[in-house]
């Protein structure tokens, strides 16, 4: 099954929809597409599907092209960079669309289909009952010259239907090995609706011909609408659009959710905007992607993009169904967040905390310079980068607007946790060396040798009355960076707000 053709002549395809946001399983195929043409030095053409005018919007549109920036992918031909067979948008190709299904029912590979919504239906539910196939039986297929003005006087407007022909189809599937369709389990198609207006089962062979693409990369619920573009090729090559030549297919497995069941756009988690908006990383979550259906090697989960095309193989993608594990998915995250460098991890948490409105449009240097403090604090604690609001929010908040979570205080500060605040502000107020070390080494005095309660218990009720919540960066190292005075002061506030014992 291994792919025998390398080398610049690649070329692939990528080419959604704009219809609603973008989802997990899109990438996953864009991204085995990038990852293939970048591999073999080929050219990845991403191309724009916009034929439903119902279901596509610009808005859609928009969201596409920030999901591919955002992600990091770029392309060779298609919207903003241009090419040799622009334009990219189907829309904007019904002449090139109308030429076509036009050449291929004058050379006797279409027909016109005269059968209604209801007719079709009836002889279908009749070849159930009987036990035949139920698709299309060619009832217009050799229809006479008077049947055709019989239909006409009674006002039917036809569709263009594919001529299927009469012999086994069959393909070696870059992913599952050979293939093959009986002509009985593929009837004649639809190419152009009855007003016109060209179908995807048209339009898309027609662009991969014109565009000369090599491979095609898809998901398996493609998989049986493959033999139809199959014969489409074949009938393009005969009245000369394209090149000539039948893409080699390799059909990319389903992407389970909850319940086993195939990963719908209409699942939660299946949204590429959900993971954007909690701070995943781009390299993190294609690296996930990746894996569902691919590895660079069984001992190793992360890896680079740049690692990943230098291994690809298409041949070594597995046909099995593949788990969406969100546990897994945040974990891979994790460990490309822990690895980035310092500066790195501070630009990109910036946007959360504007997002939050814990830093202005322009931060200034002093709010740079504490969270660039910080962050080595919180790296190794955060999943996902919007977790730094809570995280850290303590830091950047107007202590006019400084609030503790209520569960964690109804927790943490009850009448018990009187003498812990008395004690820690006495401890604080008296410390002329206010760092960590010194910070420790007085409130361990204070609390655990003075008032001998144990560290879990004694430096807790300090954590959420500092930082507002129990799970926090080191609380020493926060009580330095807020600095004395608004530690003091949030001390006491808590000590006010305590209940009496």
């Amino acid at each position: 099954m291994a792919d025998s053709l390398a080398g610049p002549d690649v070329r692939v395809r990528f080419c959604p929809s704009p219809t609603g946001n973008p989802h997990v399983g899109l990438v996953r195929t864009a991204l085995f597409n990038w990852a293939f043409a970048r591999h073999h030095g080929g050219t990845l053409v991403f191309r724009i599907e916009d034929t439903d005018a119902a279901r596509d919007s610009e808005e859609s549109y928009g969201q596409l092209l920030d999901a591919m920036r955002w992600l990091g992918f770029d392309w060779d031909e298609g919207p903003e960079v241009g090419g040799p067979h622009a334009p990219y948008r189907q829309s904007r190709r019904m002449d090139v669309y109308a030429d076509v299904a036009r050449r291929l029912h004058e050379a006797g590979h279409a027909y016109h289909c005269y059968c209604s919504t209801e007719e079709l239906d009836a002889r279908r539910e009749a070849a159930r009952a009987a036990g035949r196939p139920s698709g299309y039986d060619g009832h217009c297929r050799e229809l006479s010259e008077d049947q055709v003005a019989v239909y006409r006087l009674e006002g039917r407007s036809p569709i263009l239907r594919f001529r299927m022909p009469d012999t086994t189809l069959a393909f070696d599937d870059l992913v599952r090995g050979p293939v093959a369709f009986d002509p009985k389990d593929v009837p004649d198609y639809g190419i152009v609706r009855a007003n016109g207006a060209p179908l995807y089962t048209l339009v898309n062979p027609v662009d991969d011909a014109l565009m000369g693409i090599t491979h095609v990369l898809r998901g398996e619920d493609l998989l049986s609408s493959t033999p139809r573009q199959i014969a489409l090729y074949a009938a393009l090559a005969d009245i000369g659009v394209g090149g000539g030549t039948t893409p080699r297919f390799g059909h990319l497995p389903y992407v389970m959710g909850e319940g086993n069941k195939k990963l719908s756009k209409r699942d939660p988690q299946a949204s590429l905007n959900l993971y954007r908006e909690r701070g995943f990383l781009p390299e993190g979550l294609l690296n996930y992607l990746a894996l569902l259906g691919w590895s660079l090697s069984e001992d190793r989960d992360r890896f680079s993009m740049a690692e990943m095309v230098e291994a690809f193989d298409i041949a070594k993608v597995n046909a099995n169904p593949a788990r969406f594990d969100l546990k897994k998915c945040e974990a891979i995250n994790a460990e490309h967040l822990r690895a980035l460098d310092p500066e790195d991890f501070v630009r990109r948490l910036v946007p959360y905390l504007q997002a939050a409105g814990l830093l202005p449009a322009e931060p200034t240097a002093h709010q740079l310079d504490l969270l660039a403090a910080v962050a080595p604090l919180t790296q190794e604690r955060m999943v996902v980068l919007s977790e730094i609001v809570p995280m850290a929010g303590f830091l950047f908040v107007d202590p006019a607007d400084f609030a503790v979570d209520p569960d964690d205080a109804a927790k943490a500060l009850g009448a018990d946790a009187r003498p812990v605040l008395e004690a820690s502000v006495q401890a604080l107020e008296a410390l002329a060396d206010f760092t960590p070390d010194a910070i420790q080494a007085a409130l361990r005095e204070a609390l655990v040798d003075g008032l001998g309660i144990k560290p879990k218990f004694a430096f807790t009720p300090l954590r959420v009355a500092v930082t507002g919540r129990r799970v926090s960066p080191p609380l020493f190292e926060s009580m330095e960076l807020l600095g004395r005075a608004e530690t003091l002061r949030r001390l006491r506030a808590a000590l006010e707000a305590a209940p009496a014992s």
